[in-house]
């Protein structure tokens, strides 16, 4: 009966998790408690019956106890576990065994250990990316401890080892996305984010661009394209690691990603190539994207990717490049896709530029959502999404999106779902 609650009450699950080891006693004890919090219709939410999948880990990196599923079912509980000699690190919701918001005492010294050490593979990734986070999200702290950088190369050593599982390896080592870091603001500053990335991004290929360099060597495919999980691994990571030994944008970056676009014998390693291009300067961008337009102009869904790329693209001279493509011959306001690989694009894959001060990026899309109510209206109400939330973001970009969203909303013969959207971003 209390699982059933799962159906019934809207809202993700939070829960709160601390450990405490005592040395004398050889106890660890971790207590957990859970809120659910108050959504339009619901209040005072009842506690959910949460399976929490559960391990220690030695300083080892060996299993303390059989890893096992607690129950969560009141508002805090306390589970106790003997005959401990060490003090251990916990394993908490392995293999993702509860969709809930789990937060932790866990120092980012202990995740990155985690990230090495955990036999649960849900949970090396997660530990990761929640030390990364803590990074990111960090004010101030422009460089990377020791600590975290040993065992930030340990990972990428890993890639050395033919046996290792080179696609997990690839998303962890992936920094957690815009979007994920920007849901620990209060007050999103999308130009602080994306420094905050790039200078993590510029510190690993600082002290990391040999062995970066040489894993991404040895995921060079030398033989013919094969789509076998092993194959698709390796293509991951090597594309991972291209993004790292691009990521200052510099001469030698150009370089790289030149040869790799002209060595890839398939669309995956073609677009990271791509992706790494055509953002710098120092590259021929204008005249590969016109080999890729060339190649491909003729698939429909490739274009929409190609589309998709440039205007995703966070460089200065952007606005200019999103005319040029509004104005491209294979760019129609009546397809629905293409608008989607320009001005959804835009909004949701390029956040710095989009939130450019200037609002100019606020400009380009509120036209879009005027000329596509008298097309598609129902593509015009989803081209609304990127401004709903913004009460998040700094005063002067909130001041910009609310005038837009008014601006909207102010227009004659509004269509209803536009209208619907739009009144219910500026008055919810």
């Amino acid at each position: 009966e209390q699982f059933k609650l799962w159906y019934s009450q809207a809202g993700t699950p939070e829960v709160k998790a601390s450990g405490q080891y005592d040395k004398a006693a050889k106890t660890f004890t971790l207590t957990l408690e859970q809120s659910v919090p108050d959504t339009p219709g619901q209040t005072n939410k009842k506690p959910m019956h949460i399976p929490i999948a559960f391990g220690l880990v030695d300083e080892d990196g060996n299993e303390m106890i059989e890893s096992k599923v607690l129950h969560l079912k009141k508002e805090k509980q306390t589970f106790s576990f003997e005959n401990i000699n060490r003090k251990p690190t916990p394993s908490i919701l392995r293999n993702f065994s509860a969709p809930v918001k789990l937060t932790t005492d866990i120092s980012e010294y202990e995740l990155s250990f985690l990230m090495l050490h955990d036999n649960d593979p849900f949970n090396r990734w997660e530990s990761g990316q929640a030390a990364m986070r803590m990074i990111l999200t960090c004010e101030n702290q422009y460089d990377l401890s020791y600590d975290f950088l040993d065992d930030f190369g340990d990972l990428i050593d890993e890639g050395l080892n033919s046996s290792a599982d080179r696609a997990l390896l690839a998303r962890m080592l992936t920094p957690p996305s815009f979007s994920d870091i920007a849901q620990h603001f209060d007050v999103v500053d999308p130009e602080v984010i994306d420094q905050n990335i790039k200078r993590f991004k510029a510190q690993i290929k600082k002290h990391f661009k040999a062995n970066l360099q040489k894993v991404y060597e040895l995921c060079a495919g030398c033989e013919s394209f094969s789509v076998t999980p092993q194959a698709m691994g390796r293509r991951a990571l090597r594309n991972t690691l291209l993004s790292y030994l691009t990521t200052t944008n510099g001469t030698g970056c150009a370089k790289l990603a030149t040869m790799h676009y002209e060595k890839a014998t398939n669309m995956t390693d073609k677009m990271a190539a791509l992706s790494s291009i055509v953002v710098n300067q120092n590259a021929d961008r204008e005249g590969i994207l016109q080999h890729f337009y060339e190649e491909y102009k003729d698939y429909l869904l490739v274009m929409d990717k190609w589309f998709l790329l440039q205007a995703s693209a966070n460089r200065e001279d952007i606005f200019e490049e999103l005319e040029k493509l509004k104005n491209h011959p294979d760019f129609s306001m009546t397809n629905p896709n293409r608008v989607r690989s320009l001005y959804g694009a835009f909004a949701m894959n390029n956040p710095v530029m989009f939130h450019h001060k200037s609002g100019k990026g606020y400009e380009f899309l509120k036209n879009a959502i005027i000329e596509l109510n008298e097309i598609n209206p129902q593509i015009a109400a989803r081209m609304v999404t990127p401004l709903r939330e913004w009460r998040r973001y700094t005063p002067d970009r909130q001041e910009k999106m609310k005038a837009t969203l008014q601006e909207i909303a102010n227009l004659e013969n509004l269509s209803p779902n536009v209208f619907e959207l739009v009144t219910k971003s500026l008055n919810g």
